[in-house]
């Protein structure tokens, strides 16, 4: 009998991955290229060519300066870094912040694990870390799901996400030069913005922000009770009241300019997914911007 995640998986197959193979694969271009291992001729070296690849031996022979040639290797490795956090369970049932997470993971690492590239997972809650080794096939895909299935409504409450905490563990886990991935709705606390742009110097980073209507709208349904999704401390506001509901917003505007002006000092494009669109042309979009930004 299938799983859970294998349900899910061949849902999102027919619906999203058949719509994206081949816009994805090659759309990403990351900014640092490798210098591959497999030699394969020699040419003359010219104005810009990195002196650190001349061949010695033939320039002496040939009395004109030969640089050797190796095959770039063009397979990533990527890693997907997921927040489990407590604010990630908001949203309506079945279509939660959580719900479209899942989505988007399995997608990714199904789309880039067909193009040859391996594909790993840090599942981060503060207080609990899981890793999911790098991979490339559809079982490994499988894996993370799984993963994502186990940990779901496991978030701890009582204290806000640490999302330099976060970003730093994706710094100590991507040993080596990476395309990483960030899915998170980027609610919580600590100097992120440092790690992440310690992060960015090492590795190439893309954030999606998963975004909720319940993150910037607050409806207007006379006396209710909020509850902060992350410390479970609750509050009876009046949602009609015009004051409140221009502090609401004004929150959410300060809190988003903060988002994006780290983001852009850090140089991580981030890319917004609203849980009410269609997760195809979310990520067509997604990868269109990409595009946009490639040298």
């Amino acid at each position: 009998m299938a799983t859970a995640p294998e349900k899910l998986l061949l849902r999102l197959e027919w619906k999203v991955v058949r719509r994206l193979d081949g816009r994805l694969q090659g759309a990403h271009r990351t900014a640092h290229r490798g210098s591959g291992i497999d030699f394969t001729g020699l040419r003359p070296y010219g104005d810009g060519d990195d002196a650190r690849h001349i061949d010695w031996n033939v320039t002496a022979r040939l009395d004109e300066p030969h640089l050797r040639v190796f095959t770039e290797d063009r397979e990533l490795t990527v890693w997907l870094v997921l927040d489990r956090s407590a604010s990630m369970l908001a949203g309506r049932p079945g279509r939660g912040k959580h719900d479209v997470l899942a989505e988007l993971a399995l997608v990714l690492a199904r789309l880039f694990g067909r193009g040859g590239n391996r594909v790993g997972a840090l599942l981060f809650d503060t207080g609990m870390l899981r890793v999911v080794p790098p991979g490339t096939s559809r079982r490994h895909a499988l894996r993370i799901g799984a993963e994502l299935e186990r940990t779901a409504g496991t978030a701890h409450g009582g204290s806000t996400t640490d999302l330099a905490e976060m970003l730093d563990a994706a710094g100590r886990l991507a040993r080596r030069r990476a395309l990483v991935v960030v899915l998170s709705d980027f609610i919580g606390d600590g100097d992120w913005e440092r790690s992440l742009q310690r992060l960015a110097r090492r590795h190439e980073v893309v954030a999606l922000r998963i975004v909720d209507t319940a993150d910037d709208v607050l409806p207007e349904a006379g006396l209710i009770v909020v509850e902060d999704a992350e410390t479970g401390e609750q509050l009876v506001v009046d949602s009609a009241d015009p004051l409140l509901r221009v502090r609401f917003r004004e929150a959410v505007d300060a809190r988003d300019a903060r988002l994006a002006a780290g983001m852009r000092r850090a140089g991580v494009p981030v890319h917004r997914v609203d849980t009410d669109r269609d997760l195809a042309e979310a990520l067509v979009e997604v990868v269109a911007r990409t595009r946009d930004r490639s040298p």
